[in-house]
């Protein structure tokens, strides 16, 4: 009787063992085209690191927080959404700032989804990390079609093409929402401020923000600039162009407190209705980044634009 229990449980054991060969042997490849490059997943990953919190929210999002391995770039967070928040926790710090050549090459990841600025240009080299076993995934969408197609290509390599595309469409739902609030209104012109010094760092015509922005209610004064995503100009064509509003970015240092007193202080910027009437939306950094984020952007942005229609009553 013992030797036939034992038998069972042998016959059991191997059923189990084999179960992950059987799932992996049933994983269709997929080859999907990251802006050039071509990134061909040929097994369901399994040890993820997301550098950048837009890119970690986005995986929890789409249910796949249980994969992340690692993640980076904490520093340029005011924390998750609440939404998010339980499942965010769970996640290994990979690194504070940004990913390290030696914490990712020895994380034992086999995919990476991370922001485009950790990769080149003194950041980590794509091919040296696919040469250790991990597909790469560029997070640098511009525009919404591109980041669409980011979150659909995540759904394919992870089979949840479904969960995917429900996302997208209330993502979509929520900033029509939003949208048809202010519909027939001027658009107010909007100075992004990110950080300043000799001169106000702020985001192109290019930038992912400005379509968010644009979907509030608002129009990036600097929306002519093209070439590259991030831009500094100077403080007097920021008042030259007349900002309605200015959306000032929120991360960990200098803090919102201080970048307004820097405005304020200012005697460029000190000049304009908006500084002076205290015309200012604040924001966390994560949330104009292409994600999981882009609907709660959308009316953020739109309710500091019109508080008077988006005000609770």
């Amino acid at each position: 009787m013992k030797k036939q229990i034992f038998a069972a449980l042998a016959a059991l054991a191997l059923t189990f063992a084999a179960h992950p060969a059987v799932q992996a042997a049933d994983y269709a490849p997929v080859t999907v085209d990251d802006y050039g490059r071509k990134v061909t997943v040929t097994a369901m990953p399994q040890k993820v690191l997301t550098f950048g919190p837009n890119c970690t929210e986005l995986f929890i999002a789409l249910g796949l927080g249980g994969k992340i391995a690692g993640n980076t770039l904490d520093n340029h967070s005011r924390g998750p959404l609440p939404e998010y928040a339980a499942d965010y926790a769970k996640v290994p710090e990979l690194n504070y700032g940004s990913a390290t050549r030696e914490a990712v090459l020895t994380s034992g990841a086999d995919f990476v989804y991370g922001i485009d600025w950790e990769f080149g240009d003194g950041g980590l080299d794509i091919a040296e990390l696919e040469e250790n076993g991990m597909n790469v995934l560029v997070e640098r969408a511009s525009n919404f079609d591109e980041a669409y197609k980011e979150i659909r290509d995540i759904g394919k390599i992870f089979k949840i093409e479904a969960r995917a595309e429900e996302f997208i469409k209330e993502q979509e739902r929520r900033m029509k929402a939003a949208a048809d609030k202010i519909k027939g209104r001027e658009p107010l012109r909007v100075l992004v401020y990110d950080s300043g010094s000799s001169g106000i760092f702020t985001c192109s015509g290019e930038n992912f923000e400005s379509l968010l922005i644009e979907r509030a209610g608002g129009k990036n004064i600097f929306d002519d600039l093209k070439g590259k995503q991030w831009v500094t100009v100077s403080y007097e064509e920021a008042v030259a162009r007349d900002p309605q509003i200015i959306v000032i970015h929120d991360y960990d240092s200098p803090s919102i407190e201080a970048k307004i007193a820097e405005i304020k202080a200012n005697g460029a910027l000190s000049q304009l209705d908006c500084v002076k009437n205290e015309r200012f939306v604040t924001i966390t950094l994560e949330s104009v980044l292409p994600g999981a984020r882009m609907a709660y952007a959308v009316e953020r942005l739109a309710a500091g634009f019109y508080p008077e229609i988006f005000a609770e009553k």
